[in-house]
């Protein structure tokens, strides 16, 4: 197709293309109807890199292959194999794994997208590379997904990506890509079009082309090229226009139904599997009776061209070839290819093939189609798994064998993030049977999907239905439904949910290896229900039973959100850091939003600030590429509450505007931390009555009990500096009551701290200087500078200026260093009210200035960790971390990594 007009869109891609030739990575995606000439823009795209040095790579999406697993990334990389052990370890072997190459375990479609951004960038080291991929809808969805990933992922780079996408019935998301919509040409570029391709037409003929082609070139060039068009007939022969694709595809069917009987039969056996290789092709025509030069007619019309496979002209071609086949000549060319593929290594494409010849029932076909779902698995294809159990599942005879299958394709769609069609096939799955697995099966995955859709005590809810159907029958699946729902009930604060699991645990023999965990589990019911005392021992037993590498991610996650109710926060980071290593080095970015979650607030309460907010900026990036909503506003949550310790009020309130009301449906307990952190702006601020009452909702609320225990001192600073020392007694004897029983110096420092605050002249100092000396050495520096200023101020009224400088100047240049200028302030302002003039603030300690992945980058470089390992653990491209290196380095006044081991101290181990 010719390429008249599209002078913006040329520019776009002239300016991608140079950038990536200026190692500034970018990606584009040109979205519009087909015809509309996207791929001649691709063309385009592709002659100016060849001619400019660039390495080209390609793909285009067959629709016939969309539920065959990587079947795009295979097409695109397979070529380029022999490179696969210049990656990661974990990255080759899942790319081999989803190739096809080697036997294993089931392929990690993290590793996989993970591994088809370290592939691609190392294509690039030798030249720019430009990567297209051209009808993007009709490429599998695990290809979708890694290509995507990698495209979100580059930065600094000399890649450029192009896609090209056809506006569908049902909309096609790539989010986090910049798409061009191509409209219809400018009258005057649609004229010029027609005129190159159809010269001869005449009025009124010219004018009803250019009319009812709507400015699509493909439509400009077929209905002015065909004879029809010539003769002002009308191809369809309806009343009024048709969209301008149906009536392109009408021309072609009518160039077909003009070829021989035997040219249409060939034509049909090429458009039934358009990835066949053509010795495949000319196989199945000859089994049904034709020869190769059947092809001739089809070839001569342009409708095809013959190499090493058959290309079809355009997508509506190979449409109108299929589509207008009777249904049982299409019967006959897919039996046809299914019996040319027996015992060929390619199974799956047979078992497709077999279920587009089957109309009826039938055991072996839903048979087969079950183990190309099984494969499927095992090369990490989820959407692929759904489709291949889906059709098993319609194919079934049997009732049970299909509501199992329709069940498992039900898990497979939500593992796909397909979450309207796994909740349809799980609710087809339990109209089909009364079988309590397959039930619990069905009945756990729409607990999956309301965990997003609605709330996480609605996933709660529905587990627990689920664990109750399975509790005596099968242990193993029964506790790690019982575990789900105890973790859902918990987010959401949903305590009653969670006595319920209680119950079902109770009394309830798991297998040995989840032993700690259920009762853990249910020391988390006592610590709810106000019984620390019970509770704490078997939560530390957990902590021991997993330390050391190797043991369950489940088992570990819970270790660290117990972990953070009991006050172990260093165990906690200790702990968490090495899972967080783990999962990144097993490529299970699943887990990383969880993992990071905890680290987050571990982090931030330990006042380590810096690297919570890298932990938050991670895990709100990570669970955004998952589409995992909840989570996304979990860490956001958080992230209300750093900025509230920053000083940035319009910020964090913006952000508590905007995430607290959909946070408090969907994760209870972070959007309580997102309330707590409003109640301490209020706090640094001086605004003691604000404070005292945002405060005093969060300790009496839902998660009162959980981590937001640790919200009792600021409410007893709040009430005590806000004149109401009586309103402080209550939330401080439930304090004491657990601090008693957590028995932890950071515990205990807070609790010393509230009293000193609530005590006479007599007690006071005495429970002071014991705070500090217990903070000075736990709980992180933000514990130690807040007790430095209360002790400081409580000097500074007695008049001991000597004791109260000295404290609240450490507080001043503790707050300073951490980034909390609002607290920094409070405790300046003291200084000059007791006479003194504090000094000018000072800058913020040098990680504060830091983007999050900047920090996150330098950390791991200063430990002595490679460009290549940092960018394997952050699924980055080593040259990304290079470019974050670059600018990091004269933020923190260094010229090269050999000076950030003495300037970043490592993370406390």
């Amino acid at each position: 197709m010719s390429l008249v007009g599209r002078e913006g869109e040329q520019a776009r891609i002239h300016r991608l293309l140079a950038n990536a030739r200026d190692e500034r990575s970018g990606v584009l995606g040109l979205r519009g109807a087909a015809g509309i000439g996207k791929s001649v823009l691709l063309e385009h795209a592709v002659s100016i890199a060849e001619e400019g040095g660039m390495r080209v790579v390609r793909v285009a999406g067959v629709e016939s292959d969309s539920e065959l697993a990587y079947g795009g990334l295979h097409h695109l990389l397979f070529p380029h194999v022999d490179r696969l052990d210049a990656l990661p370890a974990p990255q080759a072997r899942a790319l081999r794994c989803a190739f096809g190459l080697s036997e294993g375990d089931e392929a990690n479609r993290f590793l996989i997208s993970a591994g088809t951004l370290s592939l691609l960038a190392d294509l690039a080291e030798k030249a720019p590379l430009l990567c297209v991929i051209d009808d993007l809808q009709w490429l599998d969805q695990g290809s979708v997904e890694a290509l995507l990933f990698a495209a979100r992922r580059f930065v600094a780079d000399p890649i450029a990506m192009l896609f090209a996408l056809r506006d569908t019935a049902m909309p096609f998301d790539i989010a986090g890509v910049e798409v061009v919509d191509l409209p219809g040409l400018a009258a005057p570029d649609a004229a010029r079009l027609l005129d190159e391709h159809a010269p001869e037409l005449i009025e009124p003929v010219r004018t009803r082309v250019l009319a009812e082609s709507g400015g699509n070139p493909l439509a400009i060039i077929e209905l002015g090229s065909s004879r029809l068009a010539a003769d002002d007939a009308d191809p369809a022969e309806q009343v009024g226009p048709l969209p301008v694709t149906r009536r392109v595809q009408e021309t072609f069917r009518h160039q077909i139904a003009g070829l021989p009987e035997p040219a249409q039969r060939a034509l049909l056996v090429a458009a039934a599997d358009l990835a066949a290789p053509l010795a495949t092709i000319l196989h199945v025509i000859e089994s049904l009776g034709g020869t190769a030069g059947d092809l001739e007619p089809a070839e001569r019309d342009r409708l095809v061209w013959i190499d090493s496979r058959i290309t079809f002209r355009h997508p509506l071609v190979r449409a109108a070839a299929y589509q207008d086949a009777p249904l049982h000549r299409r019967i006959e060319v897919h039996r046809a290819y299914a019996e040319a593929l027996r015992g060929d290594a390619d199974a799956d494409r047979r078992a497709w093939h077999l279920a587009a010849a089957t109309i009826t029932p039938d055991e072996a076909v839903a048979a087969e189609l079950e183990d190309a779902a099984e494969r499927a698995w095992h090369r990490g294809g989820a959407m692929a798994v759904c489709a291949a159990y889906d059709r098993a599942g319609r194919l079934s005879a049997d009732r049970e064998l299909k509501a199992r299958r329709i069940a498992r394709a039900s898990q497979a769609a939500f593992d796909a993030g397909k979450a309207d069609r796994a909740a349809r096939l799980a609710a087809e799955a339990l109209s089909l049977t009364t079988d309590p697995g397959i039930r619990a099966t069905a009945i756990y995955t729409r607990g999956a999907v309301e965990y997003e859709r609605t709330s996480p005590r609605a996933d709660a809810e529905l587990t627990l239905e689920a664990a109750a159907l399975v509790r005596d029958s099968d242990p193993e699946r029964a506790v790690l439904t019982l575990y789900e729902a105890v973790h859902a009930a918990r987010h959401g604060a949903a305590h009653d949910l969670l006595e319920r699991a209680a119950d079902l645990m109770r009394g309830f023999t798991p297998p040995e290896h989840w032993a700690p965990v259920v009762a853990a589990l249910l020391g988390w019911a006592e610590l709810f229900a106000g019984r620390p005392e019970q509770a704490v021992g078997p939560m530390r037993a957990l902590h021991a039973a997993t330390r050391g590498a190797g043991n369950d991610l489940t088992h570990q996650i819970t270790t660290g959100f117990g972990g953070l109710m009991i006050a172990d926060d260093d165990s906690v980071v200790t702990g968490t850091e090495d899972m967080l290593a783990e999962v990144r080095a097993n490529g299970a970015l699943g887990w990383v939003p969880y993992t990071l979650n905890v680290l987050a607030v571990a982090r931030l309460l330990r006042g380590e600030f810096a690297d919570a907010r890298a932990c938050v900026a991670e895990g709100v990036s990570v669970s955004d590429e998952l589409g995992n909503t909840t989570e996304s506003l979990a860490h956001r949550s958080v992230e209300v509450w750093l900025h509230a310790v920053s000083g940035d009020e319009a910020r964090c309130r913006a952000l508590a505007e905007e995430v607290l009301p959909r946070a408090r449906a969907r994760h209870r307990v972070n959007a309580e931390i997102a309330a707590w952190g409003l109640g301490m702006l209020d706090l640094s601020a001086r605004r003691f009555g604000e404070a005292y009452d945002r405060l005093e909702l969060v300790s009496r609320g839902p998660a009162s009990r959980d981590l937001l225990v640790r919200a009792v001192p600021d409410l007893v600073e709040a009430a005590v500096r806000g004149g109401m020392p009586d309103r402080a007694h209550g939330p401080l004897a439930a304090f004491r009551h657990w601090a008693e029983h957590v028995d932890r110096p950071v515990a205990t420092g807070l609790e010393l701290r509230c009293r000193a605050l609530l005590a006479g002249d007599g007690d006071a100092e005495a429970l002071y200087t014991g705070a500090l000396r217990l903070h000075e050495g736990h709980g992180g520096p933000y514990e130690h500078a807040r007790t430095q200023l209360v002790y400081g101020e409580w000097l500074r009224r007695r008049r001991r200026r000597t004791e109260a400088r000295a404290h609240l100047a450490a507080a001043v240049s503790a707050f300073e260093r951490l980034g909390a200028p609002l607290w920094a302030e409070r405790a300046r302002g003291e200084l000059a009210a007791f006479g003194e003039r504090g000094d000018e603030p000072q800058r913020s300690g040098p990680l504060t200035l830091l983007t999050p992945q900047e920090l996150q980058v330098v950390r791991l470089a200063a430990t002595g960790h490679t460009n290549k390992e940092i960018a394997a653990q952050l699924f980055l491209s080593p040259r990304t971390v290079g470019h974050h290196l670059y600018k990091a380095y004269p933020k923190l006044g260094v010229t090269g990594r050999a000076e950030l081991t003495g300037l970043v101290q490592p993370q406390h181990r």
